[in-house]
C-alpha cells in the first residue's frame, strides 16, 4: 500500500531518468494527470498519454533528453509538502525554484499550478514540489 503516491510519481521519474529510459509508465489519479499536463507545459517531458479504459489507468510519460549531451531535461526533483508535514504559502511566500529556472508545482484552490501563475493569480496554496 502506498501512503505517499506523489511520492512514488516523483521517484518513479526520477529513477527512469537515472536509468537513461526513454518512457515510463505510473498509475494513474487527478493529481498525477494534473502534475504531468504542467511538466509537459514547460517542456520537461517530451508526451504523455493518459489509458483510463484499463483498470488501474496509467499514465505513460516519454522523458526528455538533450539530443547532443543526452542530459535529461529533468536534473532535480523535490517532494516539498508531504503527509507528515503540509507546506502551505501565501501569493507573497511563493518560492522561486533556482531563482526563476525552476518550477514549483502548487495545488491552489483554483488547480494545479506552477509558482509564476499563482503569484500573477495572487493566490496561495500548498507546494507539492521543485522541479529543475
Amino acid at each position: 500500500m502506498n501512503t505517499d503516491p506523489i511520492s512514488d510519481y516523483l521517484t518513479r521519474v526520477r529513477n527512469a531518468i537515472k536509468a537513461n529510459h526513454k518512457v515510463v509508465e505510473i498509475p494513474t489519479s487527478k493529481t498525477k494527470k494534473e502534475i504531468t499536463k504542467i511538466l509537459f507545459e514547460k517542456g520537461y517531458i517530451l508526451n504523455y498519454k493518459f489509458d483510463d479504459d484499463i483498470f488501474p489507468g496509467k499514465i505513460t510519460i516519454a522523458l526528455k533528453y538533450h539530443p547532443v549531451t543526452k542530459q535529461p531535461a529533468i536534473m532535480h526533483l523535490q517532494r516539498i509538502s508531504r503527509p507528515g508535514l503540509r507546506k502551505y504559502v501565501s501569493a507573497d511566500d511563493m518560492p522561486s525554484v533556482l531563482n526563476g529556472l525552476g518550477i514549483a508545482i502548487v495545488s491552489t484552490s483554483h488547480g494545479m499550478m506552477t509558482d509564476k501563475e499563482a503569484k500573477s493569480q495572487n493566490v496561495g496554496g500548498e507546494v507539492i514540489c521543485y522541479i529543475s
